[in-house]
């Protein structure tokens, strides 16, 4: 059916700019050609992004039945999204890497890569992803010339190993080819703040949501990029509005992306100022259930661990911690070396063990766990709290001289004055509580986090 195809063709298109419409494209096109296997497989994607797994999982099904008597490209994408959509995320990810080498234009298979990686070691089996998704990003460019959708991708795979300024050259080419690209927009944050460009990158980004439909599952993503730049700033109040309004899973519903993004802030806020947003706990928990029912993907497990930590809820912490434990000693090795010695680290946190958090956390590696840099840095942030809060002021001063010095950071520079101050190195840490002054100038002047500031530079 042709009216199928072009329906199938506008939802490919807003998927990959993650733009609000897609999943409803994909239905017309099913509604339109009940024999369409690629739509039907695009359509369970989209569904399961949003969480609504039983009617992924029917579609899928409906997907790879249909395909049966058709092509190799259209078997491989019905069952590669049908593996995804049952969970079973190793057998996905195989089946992805071999369809991209003979159909390596098939963008959407490429996205479900990208997703994939970002699951970390528990979902994706990949141990070290940004550099391995890079590559497979750059083996595919030549298939691609100035197509918009690809650079978009393509700009996160360079900022993600460093290439900062080939990232947003990328991201850039792809706004101008399509404006509202959501992706090129989300990359173009991710450099703002990985160099340390928080006013500029907030501005560009609050300007551009703008105009991005509300309904769409991305914006809230988006919306916790702009509420990172806000609280790098120092602006509470700004972070809190935002979540309030746009990030929290009571505005757009269940879906993956509320729990890491709700979850991380509210973290980051506690450990930075002791602030707390006066929404319900029990939405983000409901996110985060899962994970305790059933430990898998690291990158989900490691978040959940978050939201139960600071919610309190010791019951499914330890859930998902028995669950954790009990893969490990099944042989397997991410959650061995990764998941669980990261999980049981944050609840150490969160009991005021900081020694016992700085044990835990200290030797794992955060790329085995999944997700962007900057999702990654709440779990870095963390063991810096703990270094300074067990009296490991070394530890933290070299670990912020070597963040400081890739970008500036006025949280980072305070956090550097309280190592100094504790290693009594008092000229030291003046110098560090000038350079935060310099970084918070707008910065909410009543929040603990800016009190303890305050009292540390009068008394300095």
């Amino acid at each position: 059916s042709a009216k199928a195809l072009e329906h199938w063709g506008n939802g490919l298109d807003m998927a990959l700019a993650q733009s609000y419409g897609a999943e409803e494209e994909f239905a017309l096109a099913v509604a339109a050609d009940d024999g369409f296997a690629m739509a039907y497989a695009s359509l369970a994607f989209m569904q399961f992004i949003r969480i609504a797994v039983p009617e992924a999982k029917a579609n899928a099904e409906a997907a790879v039945r249909l395909s049966a008597g058709t092509g190799q490209r259209e078997r491989q994408y019905a069952e590669a999204i049908s593996r995804f959509v049952n969970g079973e995320n190793l057998k996905a990810s195989e089946l992805v890497h071999e369809h991209l080498k003979d159909f390596p234009g098939d963008a959407m298979l490429l996205r479900l890569a990208q997703r994939l990686y970002v699951l970390g070691c528990g979902g994706s089996g990949v141990q070290d992803y940004p550099p391995m998704f890079y590559q497979l990003m750059k083996s595919v460019e030549p298939h691609y010339g100035d197509d918009w959708a690809f650079m978009g991708q393509y700009a996160w795979a360079n900022h993600e190993v460093g290439l900062m300024n080939e990232g947003l050259s990328l991201a850039e080419r792809s706004l101008d080819l399509k404006p509202d690209n959501g992706v090129a927009a989300h990359s173009v944050a991710h450099v703002y703040y990985e160099v340390g460009q928080n006013d500029e990158g907030g501005g560009f980004l609050s300007s551009w949501l703008e105009d991005y439909d509300r309904r769409a599952f991305y914006r809230v993503h988006l919306s916790w990029h702009q509420a990172l730049f806000e609280l790098a700033m120092g602006r509470y109040n700004q972070a809190l509005t935002w979540y309030q309004n746009d990030i929290r899973p009571a505005v757009q519903g269940l879906q993956y992306a509320s729990l890491a993004d709700s979850a991380s802030l509210i973290w980051r806020m506690n450990i930075y100022g002791d602030a707390h947003p006066p929404a319900p706990w029990q939405e983000i928990i409901d996110l985060a259930a899962p994970a305790a029912a059933r430990p898998g993907p690291s990158f989900r497990d490691a978040h959940a661990a978050l939201a139960f930590t600071v919610a309190g809820d010791d019951a499914s912490f330890n859930k998902l911690v028995d669950g954790l434990q009990s893969m490990a000693d099944s042989g397997n090795t991410c959650a061995l070396e990764a998941t669980l010695p990261l999980v049981k680290g944050i609840g150490a946190f969160g009991q005021g063990d900081y020694a016992e958090a700085v044990r835990l956390l200290e030797p794992v590696r955060l790329t085995r766990i999944g997700g962007s840099h900057a999702q990654r840095l709440v779990f870095e942030d963390t063991l810096l709290e703990a270094y300074l809060r067990a009296g490991e002021f070394e530890k933290a001063t070299t670990m912020l001289r070597q963040r400081l010095g890739q970008r500036e950071s006025a949280r980072d520079n305070f956090w550097l004055a309280r190592a100094q101050e504790g290693q009594g190195d008092h000229q030291a840490a003046q110098d560090s509580l000038i350079a935060t002054k310099d970084g918070w100038q707008e910065a909410d002047t009543h929040t603990r986090e800016y009190g303890a500031f305050s009292e540390m530079a009068r008394i300095a």
